[in-house]
């Protein structure tokens, strides 16, 4: 069987991501397994949940840290009529072109199958930047995301883009013929540029950040691309003890702003 162009776009993109996430220090140890580790944690409200969030893992965090971290009390105080799936899409998926078919075969398919009327991407890092790979390929299967901290490139990627005067001033040149060690950063960019042209779908797109994490350099940036009010930060660092309670004032700013979830009652 060929393998699908999104797979192989995939695929290209995870083989160059190898040796620029080691020196960013997001690239951990581990295993691939089929299908994808995922533990699922049923809303704490009566009935069949409509809603689902799938967390997506930071660096070296597998389900049981993301489970200590405490994020799935996070969402669900939030959304208590929501489904939480945790995941184990970490860095081996990546490294192998796994990651987001993985996710797309293990967990989000089912899941529509199942009948949820809203499927949320949250992820934190490593995780974020798997949102952004995702929605790249598969943008009509989610309602919407949430990045902790997305690990989008080095400073150099964002460093450049200011120079040219911002994100919609950039210009990420003609889309190679294949993604490598040299381009992978600016194809990442130029799909949060894409944001850009697809406002309903950067309606659908929040983002929060530590003041003091390394990737609030990417918050500039990403606030060109996404309503003002999408775009928070807080005090602290790289790490969930900052990122749990950013992802409940998100999820509570989204039912503030957007009621309805995309479209799925709560």
């Amino acid at each position: 069987m060929s393998m699908r162009p999104a797979s192989k776009r995939a695929l290209r993109l995870a083989l160059a991501l190898l040796g620029s996430l080691a020196l960013a220090g997001c690239l951990d140890a581990g295993t691939i397994r089929r299908p994808l580790p995922s533990r699922t944690f049923a809303a704490p409200h009566l009935g069949p949940a409509h809603v689902l969030v799938v967390v997506l893992p930071g660096r070296g965090d597998d389900l049981a840290a993301l489970e200590r971290a405490g994020i799935v009390g996070a969402i669900q105080d939030a959304w208590p009529d929501a489904d939480v799936t945790l995941t184990a899409a970490g860095m081996p998926y990546y490294r192998a072109g796994l990651m987001p078919h993985a996710l797309r075969r293990d967990v989000i398919a089912p899941a529509r199958t199942r009948g949820y009327r809203a499927i949320w991407l949250l992820g934190a890092s490593l995780g974020g930047m798997g949102e952004v790979l995702y929605a790249r390929d598969y943008p009509q299967e989610i309602s919407g995301m949430i990045m902790l901290a997305p690990y989008l490139g080095d400073a150099g990627t964002t460093d450049a883009i200011r120079a040219a005067g911002g994100l919609r001033a950039w210009d990420p040149g003609p889309a190679p013929p294949a993604v490598n060690g040299g381009n992978y950063q600016r194809e990442l960019w130029r799909s949060v540029r894409g944001w850009l042209a697809q406002p309903g779908f950067a309606a659908r797109v929040w983002v929060g950040c530590g003041s003091d994490d390394p990737f609030m350099r990417n918050l500039p940036l990403l606030r060109e691309a996404l309503p003002s009010d999408h775009v928070i930060e807080r005090p602290g660092g790289h790490r969930w003890s900052v990122w749990v309670p950013l992802a409940r004032s998100l999820l509570q700013r989204i039912d503030d702003t957007t009621p309805t979830a995309a479209g799925a009652p709560r």
